[in-house]
């Protein structure tokens, strides 16, 4: 089906489809819920009559978005609108990207602004047809959004109620989630270049919610969509809650070898003689970590569940410490390492005393695999007491050796690997943003690195006896 039979129509937004599974969907999940048979939305603002729109301020909400193109599409917008805000009649529906256990996503783009690359995705929920449980997942969902600010989790530009219908305007990701990727995969499985680059990513997006007392519990890599870029975003907050957490300076020793030099002096002048020290180095971290966290729902994937909450006795942070364990593992070798024939037999397998072990294959063979082999039996710990993070959070993990070639400060710098299937398109209109001020003019930093390119090619000419 075209996308002109789809929505007919430029005035109403017709979302009509049939209902059905989407195409990132698998059987891990734990809770789920029937399709209906078929649904359709049609939107018109002056024939509702009930509608509400909140769009963000680019400078005030999401400061490393602000020179985001996105952005300056939705203002440009906003600015020609009679109330200054976002409504459904500015978007223009391009295609469905999928249905989830709560409502539909579609591609989109504002109606104005046809010159731009700005897409975005639409998430579409009907509130009348979720039972009580599932709208406080939706208010939830939305309730994150509207506070996270992190490179690596989605930005919401918009959230519009009309009628029963909620809407939610958030990045569109083109590269896909990383559950098909790996399917991709020689052996549906990653190197280990590739799966520390994944890994490192979601692990500083899941410090991040950490820090703000959010509880995820629902990674896996269906949730972790692509970016245009190569770089991941962390998806779909329904099943997460919130806890209080107190963000405290932690000092810590650490042992770090030193090289010291000794001067002796002999007939023939000085000899410099270098022996290695070990010496203990102070440091002072910031930790925040809801260690007081506590839940006896259970929901979230049967594959990644920690067995605190399938033996239903109540769990707190360290559901998502373990579920980065599985999802370490599932990178790695291409499979969870509790899976059974059904999902009763999964389900006993986590909660028995019997370990798992790590397959032969030819992983052995990479550099580092004894590290990150280290890692995952650290997190896959099944007393919540004793397994890594639950305690000092991320910055207990970003220590592991697995992590050493990791500069955490720049992360958001670092090419992605080079693995098959892995979308990295080149937005030069970002790359220009994100070296022009607010004024429009380019910044000090920009300049200065175009006149010394100049300059040094200048510089080469003239050795060349060439004229500039």
């Amino acid at each position: 089906m075209d996308v002109e039979s789809l929505f007919p129509s430029e005035s109403d937004l017709d979302l009509s489809f049939t209902s059905c599974a989407s195409s990132t969907t698998t059987d891990r999940t734990f809770t789920c819920s029937s399709g209906r048979s078929s649904l359709t939305l049609s939107f018109n603002e002056s024939r509702l009559g009930t509608s509400s729109s909140s769009s963000l301020s680019s400078n005030t909400h999401r400061p490393h978005r602000k020179n985001d193109p996105h952005w300056a599409a939705i203002q440009t917008v906003t600015n020609l609108s009679p109330d200054g805000a976002l409504h459904l009649n500015h978007l223009k529906l391009l295609n469905l990207l999928g249905s989830g256990n709560l409502g539909r996503v579609f591609l989109c783009r504002l109606k104005d602004c046809d010159n731009t690359d700005a897409t975005f995705a639409l998430k579409v929920i009907d509130r009348e047809s979720l039972t009580n449980k599932k709208l406080s997942h939706v208010m939830m969902e939305s309730q994150i959004l509207s506070i996270v600010d992190h490179p690596f989790l989605p930005t919401l530009y918009a959230h519009i109620d009309v009628s029963h219908y909620t809407c939610l305007l958030i990045d569109y990701c083109p590269g896909g989630d990383l559950h098909s990727l790996l399917r991709k995969q020689p052996g549906n499985r990653f190197r280990i270049d590739a799966v520390r680059f994944f890994a490192s990513e979601i692990l500083v997006g899941l410090e991040y919610l950490h820090a703000l007392g959010v509880v995820y519990r629902d990674l896996k890599p269906e949730n972790i969509l692509i970016r245009e870029d190569g770089h991941v975003m962390l998806s779909d907050f329904d099943l997460c809650f919130t806890a209080d957490v107190v963000p405290t300076l932690q000092k810590r020793f650490s042992s770090k070898k030193v090289r010291s030099s000794k001067n002796r002096f002999s007939c023939f002048g000085a000899v410099f003689r270098r022996r290695k020290e070990i010496s203990d180095e102070e440091m002072t971290e910031f930790v925040a970590e809801p260690t007081g966290a506590y839940s006896r729902s259970c929901v979230g994937t049967h594959e990644y569940l920690a067995p605190e909450l399938v033996n239903g006795n109540g769990h707190g942070n360290g559901v998502d410490w373990w579920a980065f364990g599985i999802f370490l593992y599932e990178l790695l070798y291409g499979r969870t390492p509790f899976k059974g024939h059904t999902k009763e037999q999964t389900l006993r397998n986590i909660a028995s005393s019997r370990p798992f072990d790590f397959p032969e294959c030819d992983v052995e063979d990479e550099d580092g695999v004894a590290e990150v082999k280290d890692l995952i039996a650290r997190l896959l710990v099944k007393d919540p007491r004793r397994r890594l993070g639950c305690a000092w959070g991320a910055a207990d993990i970003k220590r592991h050796p697995f992590f050493d070639k990791i500069k955490w400060a720049l992360i958001r710098t670092y090419s992605p690997p080079d693995v098959p299937g892995l979308l990295k398109m080149k937005k030069m209109k970002n790359h220009v943003m994100s070296h022009v001020g607010s004024s429009g003019k380019f910044s000090t930093t920009s300049s200065f690195k175009k006149i010394n390119r100049w300059s040094w090619r200048g510089l080469s000419n003239f050795s060349k006896g060439k004229r500039v």
